[in-house]
């Protein structure tokens, strides 16, 4: 069982990390608490899937060169490294700046509002 555990132990983290982002999301009143858990459990997927998308074994970049006698090379595909995993989790980094700015927007609004970043109390003087 221990080497069941050693040998995954990035997947470990990354669920340690995700639960981390998950309590502060869930279990903190406070809407700066809340934005922070909410990056941590961002990065620990995008971290996952990062992880999941690499190959061992002396994969290489996808890029196939061709010979001048026209003469064209037999692939094989199981050489190279995907890019699209890589490539989408650049758009979540990118998705995950954007939800950022727009999460501490809506706080600084808040707080101008309320005078306060408490969920509580916001929605206590909202009712």
């Amino acid at each position: 069982m221990l080497d069941f555990i050693m040998a995954k132990y990035n997947y470990w983290i990354y669920i340690i990390l995700m639960m981390i982002g998950f309590y502060g999301m869930i279990g903190k009143n406070n809407l700066v608490k809340k934005i922070i858990g909410m990056n941590i459990f961002q990065t620990a997927i995008i971290l996952f899937f990062i992880s999941i998308a690499c190959k061992k074994g002396g994969a290489t970049l996808p890029i196939i060169e061709y010979s001048h006698g026209g003469e064209h090379p037999v692939v094989h595909a199981a050489d190279y490294l995907n890019p699209l995993p890589h490539v989408l989790m650049l758009t979540a980094i990118v998705v995950m700046v954007a939800t950022l700015g727009v999460a501490i927007a809506i706080v600084i609004r808040l707080y101008r509002d309320y005078k306060t970043l408490e969920e509580d109390e916001i929605l206590r003087k909202i009712s």
